[in-house]
């Protein structure tokens, strides 16, 4: 396994009060968060929201208004980038053009000195790894899109950080590439057991690759958790309604659906739309059908409810067609759902 012994502690990275300004501008407020070594821990978050800031501390290309970056458990805070045992992957590749897919995994090793026999050998290995076996002696420009990323991440591979940091690296991959890149990514990292910090505005994306995500808003984070743990049961009003879609029903229309006050999250795929008398046991809402959303493997309904509030109920195309869904349209509704998918959304808690 690529990489170097685990602390007695099994952190990796460890932040403390991370706090980052640009002038007036408060970029990163107070930020704590362990990353466990070997895990594949994602900042997700939207524009703006400081995981990016946050990437840059822990590489040290932006030093910290306060707080402590620590790495295996020594303070780097103040630390230049080239003393740190990270690597960092960006989205624009940043290969050298003129150099050979080799030469550019090479560099870094001989920057280092270190010999030639060694750099050839370490070399292959990494392009093995990231499945380019035979590419060596290719300019990047002969590669696409998908393979310049895997040099980009054999590059860094290379020099067995303790920790890889990738900062919206799949972003500028059309959609079908950047899902097989999703799934080759994670595999790699499985492969080669080194602790990747990942960073991205996709949900999706977020949800696919990660063992754990961070969810970032207005330079704070807002949960840490699995996947499952993000989506199923998410902490705040914010994370439930940017961890994938949501239907957040508070005030009267949570008293008039649910017979209780709060704010609660209902989840489009846990919705079915029935006939005018629902499922006995499960809850149910009138309303009337104002958009049909045809999307192939399934078709996304938005529902105006007599109550009140808007909510987007998702149906598998078992055996329908963009035809049959269409007729829905304008059509008053029921949609229900099982008492059980019904997640009480905590307070948010007070800015200071």
């Amino acid at each position: 396994m690529v990489g170097t012994s685990e602390q007695p502690d099994g952190i990796a990275v460890r932040l403390r009060a991370l706090r980052k300004e640009f002038g007036d501008v408060v970029a990163v407020d107070g930020v704590d968060l362990d990353v466990r070594d070997g895990e594949f821990l994602t900042l997700l978050g939207p524009s703006g929201s400081g995981k990016t800031t946050v990437l840059r501390m822990i590489a040290g290309f932006e030093l910290p208004t306060g707080g402590t970056v620590e790495l295996a458990g020594v303070d780097v805070t103040r630390r230049a980038p080239f003393e740190r045992d990270v690597n960092t992957v960006f989205q624009d590749y940043a290969l050298f053009p003129h150099m050979s897919v080799r030469e550019n995994i090479e560099y870094g090793m001989k920057v280092r000195k270190v010999g030639r026999a060694e750099r050839r050998e370490r070399a292959e290995e990494a392009l093995r790894r990231v499945r380019l076996e035979g590419y060596g002696d290719r300019k990047p420009s002969a590669l696409s899109g998908g393979q310049r990323q895997r040099v980009a991440l054999a590059r860094a591979l290379v020099n067995r950080p303790r920790v890889l940091l990738l900062d919206e690296p799949l972003g500028a991959l059309d959609l079908k590439l950047r899902e097989e890149m999703q799934v080759e990514l994670k595999a790699i990292q499985r492969d080669v057991g080194i602790t990747f910090v990942f960073v991205t505005h996709d949900q999706e994306e977020a949800l696919t690759m990660s063992d754990r995500i961070a969810v970032f808003n207005r330079g704070r984070i807002e949960q840490v958790g699995t996947p499952s743990e993000v989506y199923e049961s998410p902490a705040s009003e914010f994370v439930a309604g940017f961890v994938g879609t949501s239907n957040l029903l508070t005030g009267a229309v949570a008293q008039a659906v649910l017979g209780r006050d709060g704010v609660y999250s209902v989840r489009p795929e846990k919705i079915r739309i029935d006939g005018p008398q629902g499922t006995d046991g499960e809850i149910s809402a009138a309303g009337r059908v104002v958009e049909v959303i045809y999307a192939g493997p399934a078709t996304r309904f938005v529902v105006d409810l007599d109550a009140g509030a808007r909510m987007v109920a998702v149906a598998q195309n078992q055996q329908t067609s963009s035809a049959d869904v269409a007729e829905l349209r304008d059509k008053a509704v029921r949609l229900s759902w099982r008492p059980e998918h019904v997640i009480a959304v905590p307070a948010a808690a007070p800015q200071g």
